[in-house]
């Protein structure tokens, strides 16, 4: 999930969304229960302040695949996101609770002392950096959503998109990639792409559905999984490589949780792990990167 604006004070409509979702949920607490490496043994010695103690991760449970209600069970959150947080427990010594919020509330919430990591397929931009510190794990590639056949013949976030209308989320980058394509468009002499903005990834699937828009460009793994869900209606018709990679957000100044959680993700990617629940959820393992730090 991807985004631009959450270092902004949370709307009305985020507020009112962590109400409904019961902000400060509980639901799967994730204890550590996979035997212990040698390397996460030797983390836990040199973190023994993390040992024993439950976190509140903070997402924004709308992408299946990365983060979900299970349909199973709705008290509970699963996802490849949900996986490597409880990975990341298991190798610290550490439970996880979760806060369901909007997206645009997610950094406000780590902010503000309510939640103590954010992992949620956050895009680490530097300017999400200036509200907090970002350990990176995997590449950014996006994919572009339209009806079946592409009948408006959408290439990427480019001139194609000129007179089209994208299904987008709130707060996410593709928002102003596609509002700044205004001036190429009107130089070839035709209309900006009209944004019609929603507050999750089910409801821009549906403005496409529904015939009010035209495409909706995400995460590929996100857009995959709609076009599997929807294969006589929807189609993938590009994948588009941006410049950003998602991270695992942290409270600015505690740099020692920041680094136990990067050399936590450094033996989760050393042993497998992070490869296994990517396959296990179906995600392009290629998108997989080495930890790395992006700060303000």
């Amino acid at each position: 999930m991807r985004h631009r604006l959450p270092i902004a004070a949370a709307s009305a409509a985020s507020v009112a969304f962590m109400s409904a979702c019961g902000a400060g949920s509980t639901a799967n607490a994730t204890a550590p229960t996979a035997a212990v490496s040698p390397a996460c043994k030797k983390l836990q010695t040199s973190h023994p302040d993390l040992r024993g103690k439950t976190f509140t991760n903070a997402i924004n449970p709308h992408t299946p695949g990365y983060e979900a209600l299970d349909p199973a069970d709705p008290s509970r959150y699963v996802g490849f996101d949900i996986d490597l947080g409880t990975a990341l427990g298991e190798c610290l010594g550490f439970k996880l609770t979760y806060k369901p919020v909007a997206f645009p509330a997610l950094l406000p919430t780590l902010q503000s002392g309510q939640a103590d990591l954010v992992i949620s397929d956050i895009y680490a931009t530097k300017e999400r950096a200036r509200a907090a510190d970002f350990v990176t794990y995997s590449k950014v590639y996006d994919g572009v959503l339209v009806r079946k056949g592409n009948p408006k013949k959408l290439t990427g976030i480019n001139t194609s998109l000129c007179g089209s209308t994208a299904a987008l989320n709130t707060g996410f980058v593709e928002v102003p990639l596609v509002q700044n394509l205004g001036g190429a468009c009107k130089a070839a002499g035709r209309p900006a792409p009209q944004v019609q903005l929603y507050d999750n990834n089910a409801q821009c699937i549906q403005a496409i559905l529904a015939g009010r828009a035209d495409t909706y460009i995400n995460d590929v793994n996100t857009v995959t999984q709609a076009v599997k869900a929807n294969p006589k209606t929807l189609g993938k018709a590009t994948a588009v490589t941006l410049p950003y990679s998602i991270g695992i957000a942290v409270p600015k100044g505690k740099t020692q949780f920041r680094n136990a959680v990067q050399a936590a993700l450094v033996e989760i990617q050393k042993d497998g792990t992070q490869t296994k629940l990517l396959k296990k959820w179906s995600l392009e393992t290629g998108t997989l990167e080495a930890p790395r730090l992006v700060t303000g």
